[in-house]
């Protein structure tokens, strides 16, 4: 069993920058691969980014490529979103999940966070 717990959300002015973290507890979170994603109001959860269990292997939604780096501390169980140049269309509730893959497919997740807001104001 994998707990995730997001942090790191808040009220941003348009080109800010904010770090979410989620903080994951049990022994299998080095193991797993780890991905967020976000969901704004009225629309569909989207995939953010995504991390292979050891980090080696990163990927992007083309939105925020160049933009967002994902990262991971498997020492201190925590993978980190830094987000930057942020623009208005990226507000949304941001989850972070554990999964076997790093997929872009929220079905390919087995455990998920409660979600932390971000608002970018413009």
């Amino acid at each position: 069993q994998v707990q995730l717990v997001e942090s790191g959300g808040g009220l941003v002015q348009a080109g800010g920058s904010l770090r979410l973290s989620c903080a994951a507890s049990g022994r299998m979170f080095s193991s797993m691969a780890m991905g967020w994603f976000r969901q704004a109001p009225g629309k569909e959860r989207e995939f953010v980014a995504a991390i292979s269990w050891s980090g080696g292997k990163t990927y992007y939604a083309d939105a925020v490529k160049g933009r967002f780096t994902i990262s991971r501390d498997n020492a201190k169980n925590t993978v980190y979103l830094q987000m930057n140049s942020l623009k208005p269309e990226d507000t949304a509730v941001y989850y972070c999940a554990a999964g076997w893959t790093p997929t872009s497919q929220a079905r390919d997740y087995n455990y998920w966070g409660q979600g932390t807001q971000v608002t970018v104001s413009s």
